[in-house]
């Protein structure tokens, strides 16, 4: 499946700030990340959720004796950054996407996977569902794809030519 992340899929461009985490280096063999100056932010824990893993200068002084320090962070404890725990997997996702093929691909399911979901969702002003659950979601977005569908035949065929070649 070919599908852009939030970030790729964001038509807004981002200012990258000289601090940002694309200037921090991930060592993975070491588990660590590596800032601009050469401070390692080792792994600390993981948010309480479990998707994230938080790396953070052990010692905050080092941070406050930085050149950079309030421009990089303010934090008397020092610099922290986080990580996804499926890091890697979203970056093969991104590169995928960005390969020629996959573009050609993506394009396609805009034209065809994109007209039915923002019909129903623009038009139809579907904004949410109202059942729980993955069996009433389900079951709401079935009963939603066949009005769809019904609704879509009628203006091709016509309702004399949809009974017709239901007959």
């Amino acid at each position: 499946m070919v599908v852009p992340s939030k970030r790729q899929a964001s038509r807004k461009k981002r200012k990258i700030k000289p601090f940002d985490l694309e200037y921090f280096h991930y060592d993975a063999e070491k588990d660590h990340f590596l800032c601009p100056e050469g401070q390692i932010l080792p792994y600390i824990y993981s948010n309480k959720k479990g998707k994230t893993r938080i790396y953070s200068i052990p010692r905050g002084f080092i941070c406050q004796q930085c050149q950079h320090f309030g421009i990089c962070t303010k934090s008397r404890r020092g610099r922290s950054v986080s990580r996804l725990i499926r890091e890697e997997a979203r970056e093969k996702f991104e590169a995928q996407y960005k390969q020629p093929k996959s573009q050609v691909i993506y394009k396609l399911r805009q034209e065809k996977v994109e007209l039915p979901f923002g019909h129903i969702k623009r038009n139809l002003k579907v904004d949410a569902f109202l059942l729980r659950g993955r069996e009433g979601v389900k079951a709401e977005m079935a009963l939603l794809a066949s009005c769809f569908n019904i609704v879509r035949m009628i203006n091709i065929l016509g309702v004399p030519g949809l009974i017709q070649q239901m007959g």
